[in-house]
């Protein structure tokens, strides 16, 4: 039943997001819009509900269960992102606004945009490790949570492996294609132009 719901779950996040991105700009219907994109939520609140009822109806603890804590950090973490990722693009395709901006590239800028990916990340295994703690709790002594513990370690194994990632471009920042102009520097021949002498006529 569980695996069932995650899986509802995920369709209800796409389905309701095309409908708030479809109300919102091909019907012109605002308002709907945000009341479909603030259910998304909901979907989470549903889960975590249900498994919590199962373990409370005696469910042995089993991989499901961590995988439902585990699809609930994520939606946290990345949720509200990936929804304005799209909506964004939607914005673009549907209504002609302007084209989004692309995340950095190269140097410092990267390495920032990857260390902002990595706390999303940090975020929801916490929130992860959290809900599975509960379940440990909730279980007690006299119930198998090695497959809990085993999920909060695969959670705190994500956030090392994407901490290493996101490192990388920090200690060895991803260089431009030669030729290029570094990051924050002036576009070639403005400064020459500041320093041409004014003609006196």
């Amino acid at each position: 039943m569980v695996v069932a719901l995650i899986i509802a779950c995920e369709v209800g996040f796409w389905v309701l997001l095309a409908l708030g991105l479809g109300a919102r700009y091909l019907l012109k219907w605002r308002r709907t819009s945000v009341v479909l994109l603030l259910c998304e939520p909901l979907l989470e609140l549903v889960l975590f509900a249900v498994t919590a009822y199962d373990l409370k109806n005696g469910a042995e603890p089993g991989w499901e269960h961590g995988l439902a804590a585990l699809y609930i950090g994520y939606t946290v973490a990345y949720g509200h992102y990936t929804i304005r990722w799209l909506d964004g693009h939607a914005a673009h395709r549907l209504a002609g606004g302007p084209p989004p901006a692309k995340p950095p590239r190269y140097g410092m800028p990267r390495a920032r945009h990857e260390g902002r990916l990595w706390l999303r990340t940090l975020l929801g295994a916490a929130v992860a490790c959290a809900l599975l703690q509960g379940a440990v709790w909730y279980v007690g002594a006299d119930g198998d949570v090695s497959s809990l513990r085993s999920f909060q370690w695969t959670a705190l194994r994500v956030v090392g492996i994407h901490g290493l990632i996101a490192l990388t471009y920090l200690i060895w920042p991803k260089r431009g294609p030669a030729g290029s102009a570094p990051v924050g520097s002036a576009p070639k021949g403005r400064g020459e132009l500041r320093e041409q002498p004014r003609r006196c006529d």
